[in-house]
C-alpha cells in the first residue's frame, strides 16, 4: 500500500480523511455504470456503508443506466463525471476522437468466456472443433470467434446457435446436449447453476485476461473535478478490499443494499462470489492501468471488427490517480470492518 510519503506528495486531498465530511462540504460525483446498485458492483455498496465516499467528500448520484445510449454520451454532454465502460467501448471512443481517460480498472479479469457442461469431456476450446457452440445473444460472438482464433479454429469450424438469456433455457440446452459449450458471461452462468446444472470454464487467457469495466473521465472532468475523481476512487479501494478481509461482512451489506438480489439466499451467494472475483484487483496497486494488456487485446478486436484500427495506450490511459487511490491501509480497513461488524451482526 502507500505510505504518509504520499499525502506530501499529492496534498490535503490525497491524505485520509479520518472523519466525514460536513453534509455542506459534499460535492456531487454524477456516475453511471451498467447496473445502479448491484452486488455486481459491491464496492459501492461496501463504500456508502462503511461511508467511505462520504469521508472524502463525495456524495455519488447513479444515474439511471437502463438506456440504450452509450455511456461515452453521458460523459460528452455533460450528464455524468464520471462513467463505467468495457475496454470495447473505450477503444471505440478514442477512434472517434473522444478525450477519454482511463482513470481505474474496475475489473481487471473480463466477464465473458465459454462454459461447458461439467459433465462434458471438453477441456479446452481445441475440442469445440465441429461442434455446436451456443451464445446467450448475438453480441457473444465476438468472445466465441477470440476463443477459437486463440486456438487456431475460426468459426467456420464450429456451428453456432443462439440460445437466449433464460435460465432454464441455459440449462436445458446442456441437459438436452444440443450444445457442446456455450458463449456468455458471470450471470449466465450463475443462471445455469441456479437450473441445477454444474459448468466448467474453458475460457482461453486471450479472452479472460483483459480489462472487463474501467473508470472513465473526459479531461474538463478532472480540471473541474480532479479532487472528488481522486477521493471516490479511493473509497472504491478501500471497499473493494473489504471482500479480501471480511467476505461476510459484504454479503450481509450487500443482502441489506439489495434483497431482491438474495431472494434465493443461494444465488445471491454465488452471485456474490463472482463479483468479488472480478472485482478484487490481481494488480498490486487496486485498479493499476496494464499497458500491456491494453496494447494486446486491440488485434483481435481488431481483427473481430471491434475495431478499426489500435490506438496507443498512452493517449488514454491516465494514471495520476492509482497512486492517491491506493492512499490507505489494511489495519485502518479492518478497524472499520471490526465496528461495523461489531454494530450490525
Amino acid at each position: 500500500m502507500t505510505n504518509l510519503m504520499r499525502a506530501a506528495l499529492f496534498g490535503a486531498t490525497a491524505m485520509i480523511i479520518a472523519a466525514p465530511a460536513a453534509a455542506q462540504d459534499l460535492g456531487t460525483i454524477n456516475a453511471i455504470m451498467p447496473k445502479q446498485r448491484s452486488a455486481n458492483y459491491f464496492p459501492l455498496i461496501v463504500g456508502e456503508a462503511l461511508g467511505y465516499f462520504e469521508a472524502e467528500g463525495v456524495e455519488v448520484n447513479l444515474l439511471p443506466s437502463d438506456t440504450p445510449i452509450p455511456f461515452v454520451s453521458f460523459l460528452r454532454n455533460g450528464q455524468a463525471d464520471i462513467a463505467m465502460m468495457d475496454s470495447a467501448e473505450v477503444l471505440q471512443a478514442v477512434a472517434a476522437g473522444v478525450d477519454v481517460n482511463v482513470v481505474y480498472e474496475v475489473m481487471q479479469t473480463a466477464p465473458d468466456g465459454i462454459a461447458v457442461s461439467a459433465e462434458s469431456d471438453i477441456a479446452d476450446v481445441a475440442d469445440l472443433e465441429g461442434q455446436t457452440v451456443g451464445l446467450v445473444s448475438d453480441r457473444d460472438r465476438v468472445t466465441m470467434q477470440i476463443a477459437l482464433d486463440a486456438r487456431g479454429l475460426t468459426e467456420s469450424d464450429v456451428t453456432t446457435v443462439v440460445v437466449g438469456e433464460g435460465g432454464p433455457t441455459l440449462a436445458a440446452a446442456f441437459r438436452d446436449q444440443t450444445v457442446a459449450a456455450i458463449a456468455g458471461s458471470g450471470p449466465d452462468w450463475l443462471a445455469i447453476q441456479a437450473n441445477g446444472i454444474g459448468i466448467d470454464l474453458i475460457t482461453p487467457d486471450e479472452v479472460s485476461a483483459k480489462p472487463g469495466n474501467v473508470f472513465v473521465v473526459l479531461d474538463d472532468t478532472i480540471e473541474a473535478k480532479g479532487d472528488l475523481i481522486q477521493g471516490y476512487l479511493r473509497a472504491w479501494s478501500k471497499a473493494m478490499q473489504v471482500a479480501e478481509i471480511a467476505p461476510d461482512v459484504v454479503a450481509e451489506m450487500a443482502r441489506t443494499a439489495v434483497p431482491e438480489e438474495w431472494e434465493d439466499p443461494t444465488f445471491g451467494q454465488q452471485y456474490l462470489e463472482n463479483a468479488i472475483r472480478l472485482n478484487v484487483s490481481v494488480t498490486d496497486n487496486a485498479g493499476d492501468l496494464q499497458t500491456e494488456t491494453w496494447s494486446a487485446i486491440q488485434p483481435a478486436m481488431m481483427k473481430f471488427g471491434l475495431i478499426e484500427e489500435e490506438a496507443d495506450p498512452a493517449e488514454f490511459l491516465q494514471p495520476q490517480f492509482i497512486e492517491p487511490a491506493n492512499d490507505w491501509t489494511i489495519e485502518e480497513i479492518e478497524q472499520d470492518v471490526a465496528a461495523w461488524r461489531d454494530a450490525n451482526m
